[in-house]
């Protein structure tokens, strides 16, 4: 696909996408201690697991604070936004099927990939369709930490 066939931000038109296609993202992460803190933080989880290190050392099986899910879980959807849906998103529609099947750590450092797994044109606007996609975030040694299915309401290049 050429440059000049995206959306000037660079995000991809509803026409685009083509079910089965996985896009490897360019952009990687290493997470922090501070990503944890912040995040745990503006959100109000007090979670020891997440911002308690005598806690996680002493009371839990890792010995060192998880990396708080749901900022994983935006990180991962975040990555993916350059590649895919800057600009030409109208609205998230819903997030499904969310997983974290190991554990992330401060120093980890993400990957991320996003499948193509459905589309339609929507049926109540000429303008736009809906895109689902898998989205996917892999630590440094290629270990999946988290997953999810995202529906997408998208623009289309010309109503």
């Amino acid at each position: 696909m050429s440059d000049d066939s995206r959306h000037p931000r660079g995000g991809l038109y509803f026409e685009d996408f083509t079910v089965g296609t996985t896009i490897h993202h360019r952009l990687t992460r290493t997470v922090t201690q501070m990503d944890n803190m912040l995040f745990s933080n503006m959100t109000l989880n007090p979670q020891p697991l997440h911002i308690d290190a005598h806690f996680c050392a002493t009371e839990t099986e890792w010995g060192k604070p998880l990396m708080n899910s749901l900022f994983t879980l935006g990180l991962l959807i975040g990555i993916s936004v350059n590649d895919t849906t800057v600009g030409t998103t109208i609205a998230n529609l819903g997030m499904t099927d969310v997983k974290f099947p190991a554990p992330l750590f401060e120093g980890d450092t993400i990957n991320a990939t996003t499948e193509i797994v459905a589309k339609r044109e929507s049926k109540s606007r000429p303008d736009a369709g809906i895109v689902e996609f898998i989205h996917r975030a892999y630590k440094q040694d290629g270990t999946l930490v988290a997953e999810c299915r995202r529906q997408a309401f998208m623009r289309k290049r010309s109503a």
